[in-house]
């Protein structure tokens, strides 16, 4: 399966709660904090609902 990596570019300082537990679910805790992991459709999922706060590249 293909891998992404995702860093997180912006704080999750007044996000939703959801937001921020989703960031949490996806292992981004700091800023500029970077995860390499699997493009499975739930990982997809996650990402595009905070993809204001992180950059995605393909591996």
């Amino acid at each position: 399966m293909k891998k992404i990596k995702i860093t997180l570019v912006k704080s999750p300082i007044d996000r939703p709660e959801r937001q921020k537990l989703t960031l949490q679910a996806l292992g981004l805790n700091k800023t500029n904090s970077s995860k390499e992991v699997e493009a499975t459709p739930q990982v997809l999922g996650m990402v595009r609902k905070v993809n204001h706060l992180v950059k995605v590249e393909n591996m």
